[in-house]
């Protein structure tokens, strides 16, 4: 096997490849310090922070492998019944992903393997991918959620609905301070047409690798991660790039929001005479506005 291993980005970044003669695709991400970011900006609890970082880091990767405009969008929804009430990624062609979970303080008791219990806070519902498109198109695909473990979960979107023979795997770690000690994961498929020995490699692979978590504590890269999913194969790294936690909210887009609660909305809380400071769900980023400013984005809204 034959793999790039030289890097010169540090931090957070992800890398795609081609493997077996352009049939297998596969990307890999160390994704710790944007998951740190997700965890302080939200104060989210462990278990929380593992499902958001989890969702995330899918996001980046599904993003590379559905979404083909520079300017589009991805966006994973998990809509289930257990405590953390939904979580929420978007990320974008750029390396940029943002996201939030319903309920940041969920925290539940570890599996008997000592794992954070993610399915368990998840619950059973739906899990929607949304790809924005440069052109003004989305498409949606739902499923039900499988297990709630969220790699699992991706894993059968893009067998249930996207009809691609797929390998997830996502991984987080935190520490007992609550902050993020490891995180990463993989994405693997088969294309079209691939040849049933390379099928049978590869799926024996994937039966004897590691936890995520566990191949990201011995320090592997991205790099290392392939080279050990796809053993025997030639493998081609063609693109590396940074990743992050990013939220493009601004006063700006608020103010915007602002004016389509309707001028009787704007009016009541005008009349409250005092400022208001409403929150981005993304970022936890805090915009306040004064009651002469709501008199103006009165003014401007229809």
């Amino acid at each position: 096997m034959n793999v790039n291993t030289e890097n010169t980005l540090t931090g957070d970044y992800m890398v795609r490849a081609m493997a077996a003669n352009q049939q297998i695709r596969a990307f890999a991400i160390t994704s710790r310090a944007l998951v740190d970011a997700a965890r302080s900006a939200h104060n989210t609890a462990p278990t929380a922070t593992a499902a958001l970082g989890r969702t995330m880091t899918g996001a980046l990767m599904m993003n590379q492998a559905l979404v083909k405009d520079e300017d589009g969008l991805l966006t994973v929804q998990f809509d289930g019944d257990g405590p953390i009430g939904g979580i929420v990624a978007t990320a974008d062609h750029r390396g940029n992903v943002k996201g939030y979970v319903h309920y940041p303080d969920t925290d539940l008791p570890r599996k008997a393997d000592h794992h954070l219990n993610v399915g368990g806070a998840v619950g059973r519902g739906t899990l929607t991918v949304i790809r924005d498109l440069d052109d003004g198109t989305t498409y949606n695909g739902q499923v039900s959620i499988h297990s709630g473990e969220i790699a699992d979960d991706l894993t059968h979107y893009f067998v249930e609905s996207e009809q691609v023979p797929t390998s997830v795997g996502l991984g987080v770690l935190v520490n007992f301070d609550r902050s993020v000690r490891r995180a990463g994961g993989f994405l693997v498929q088969l294309m079209p047409g691939a040849e049933d020995s390379v099928l049978d490699r590869l799926e024996d692979n994937l039966q004897h690798i590691r936890y995520v978590t566990e191949m990201l504590e011995d320090e592997m890269t991205p790099e290392d991660i392939l080279a050990e999913i796809l053993k025997g194969f030639d493998v081609e790294i063609t693109d590396r790039m940074p990743v992050q936690f990013y939220c493009n909210c601004n006063k700006d887009r608020v103010e915007r929001a602002l004016m389509l609660v309707g001028k009787e909305e704007l009016d009541s809380m005008i009349a409250e005479d005092h400022d208001f400071s409403l929150t981005c769900q993304f970022c936890g980023k805090q915009y306040s506005f004064t009651p002469a400013d709501l008199v103006k984005i009165r003014a401007m809204s229809r």
